[in-house]
């Protein structure tokens, strides 16, 4: 395989940006056409799960009651 046929994923699992195959595992975030374009991808959707946990907790917990 050569470079042309691999782009970059950010591996959810490694937690890290990686070249790989076109055809991505589902495990892998992407494609994207630089390793700082899956990382900057990255830190947006971290940012955006943490925001989501904190409004379920607030929700579940003390803040919210139905």
């Amino acid at each position: 395989m050569s470079e042309n046929d691999k782009q970059w994923y950010f591996n959810m699992v490694k937690g890290r940006a990686e070249l790989g195959p076109i055809s991505p595992i589902e495990q892998r975030m992407g494609p994207y056409k630089s390793k700082e374009d899956a990382e900057h991808a990255w830190d947006i959707v971290a940012d955006r799960n943490a925001k989501w946990e904190e409004q379920n907790r607030q929700w579940n917990g003390e803040g919210y009651r139905h």
